[in-house]
């Protein structure tokens, strides 16, 4: 009779305690082999091909592909043995499918329960011995290929171990593991790549892998990410800039905006409503909406709002620009943002759209953050951030009470003013948050 073997999603170290189903490569009723990769699984790190640690008929499979699993969770259920096998299996998977016996031992590190504090305690020292063997190898590899294949499960426990010797054509039978009971590690199937590309034994070269790999992968510093850390460097360079911040009640904000969008029409963002209120803090300080012009020693204060927002894409993050904003209703405001936003993810900003700004407004809340120091967007002279807006306990009114709470920061060029002017700015905005009537009284 077939017995059933449930296989479980393995620890796949690097203290990794979920994954998600990217794409099933085998179906039910399909046979697979032993070591046979049975589902792609993608982690915090890493996308990994998973293998069986049994040979049969696939019976079921749990879970489908989007799907995120714990570590000893179920992947698939085999039947195993060769009675479980169609008439017309081929004879090597028929063979290997029996195994010793009805049911075949199991690969080292899978179809075992994982939740035995003796496994856990295993994998542990595993992950934290993959590299440091390579390096302390002065000439010779650090594990040495042996002269026959052993017989018997291989001893390998993470699925990045096997895909690593698959890729660089590492037999890992013929391997000798430096981990506790013979396992093969990381650095075993690493140290084993660079005999293979090594014709000679050479002390540089031993070591040469590790070290490129200590160093990390190098990524052309160009396009959008080189643009923008050549913006930030020199604002860094040019600009004594200083940050304050405080947190705000936009309770009332947020009922306002509900009313708005309750009566019909185009909905209105709350940046939308950020960027009026910044418009209006910006007429009253308007030493803000300034640039500094190093040849002529001046400060040029600028007649008209053109305000940058920072916009998240693909290919990286850009700041588009809505200008005249000072000449824009919220719902304008909002309809202006909605465009840009949508051209710039599909990467078809003009150069116009990106340049020319005259004040930045961050809301790197959607990110779930709270806050931030941000860096100016040189030439300009300040940028308010804006985190989430969170339910947190208030004092309102003399009682405490739970309100959506948010914290604004900004920084500024203290060329262009002092404290008093950030501080009185910042405040102008956190009052128009708390109380929204405030802006009406400054239009």
């Amino acid at each position: 009779m077939p017995q059933v073997m449930e296989f479980k999603l393995p620890d796949l170290g690097e203290g990794l305690t979920e994954a998600e189903i990217v794409r099933w490569l085998v179906a039910v009723g399909d046979v697979v082999a032993i070591d046979q990769p049975v589902v792609e699984v993608e982690t915090a790190k890493a996308m990994v091909e998973v293998p069986c640690p049994y040979g049969g008929v696939v019976t079921a499979r749990f879970g489908e592909e989007g799907t995120e699993l714990p570590v000893g969770a179920p992947l698939i259920t085999v039947a195993v043995g060769a009675s479980s096998l169609p008439a017309d299996a081929p004879a090597a998977e028929a063979a290997e499918a029996e195994g010793t016996g009805n049911v075949p031992r199991p690969l080292i590190g899978y179809g075992e329960d994982h939740s035995r504090p003796a496994r856990r305690r295993r994998v542990r020292p595993v992950t934290a011995a993959v590299s440091a063997p390579a390096v302390a190898a002065p000439v010779a590899p650090a594990v040495p290929v042996a002269p026959a294949a052993p017989a018997g499960p291989v001893p390998v426990i993470s699925p990045l171990v096997r895909k690593l010797a698959k890729d660089g054509g590492v037999d890992l039978r013929a391997l000798r593991g430096s981990g506790p009971d013979g396992l093969i590690l990381r650095a075993d199937v690493e140290a084993a790549l660079a005999a293979l590309r090594a014709p000679e034994p050479d002390p540089v070269a031993a070591v040469a892998p590790t070290t490129t790999a200590a160093q990390g992968e190098r990524i052309p510093l160009k396009g959008v990410r080189g643009a923008v850390a050549e913006k930030l460097s020199r604002s860094r360079r040019e600009i004594p800039d200083a940050t304050c911040w405080v947190d705000a009640d936009a309770t009332e904000l947020m009922a306002a905006r509900a009313a708005m969008n309750a009566v019909g029409g185009p909905k209105i963002s709350v940046l939308a409503l950020l960027a009026r209120i910044c418009t209006a803090a910006l007429a009253k300080y308007p030493e803000l909406n300034s640039t500094v012009d190093l040849a002529a020693k001046e400060i040029v204060r600028l007649p008209s709002v053109h305000l940058g927002f920072a916009a998240q894409t693909e290919r990286g993050l850009v700041v588009p620009v809505v200008r005249d904003a000072q000449n824009r209703n919220p719902e304008s405001l909002s309809a202006e943002f909605a465009r840009l936003t949508e051209v710039a993810r599909a990467g078809k900003l003009a150069p116009a759209d990106l340049t020319g700004g005259t004040f930045t407004l961050n809301n790197y809340g959607v990110f779930g953050v709270d806050g931030s120091t941000p860096i100016i967007n040189h030439p300009e002279a300040a940028m308010l951030g804006v985190g989430r807006i969170i339910d947190k306990p208030w004092v309102h009114e003399g009682q405490l009470a739970v309100r959506k709470v948010v914290q604004l920061s900004l920084t500024f060029d203290h060329r262009v003013c002092d404290g008093g002017t950030a501080g009185g700015f910042l405040r102008f905005v956190a009052d128009c948050v708390e109380s929204p009537a405030v802006l009406l009284r400054s239009l």
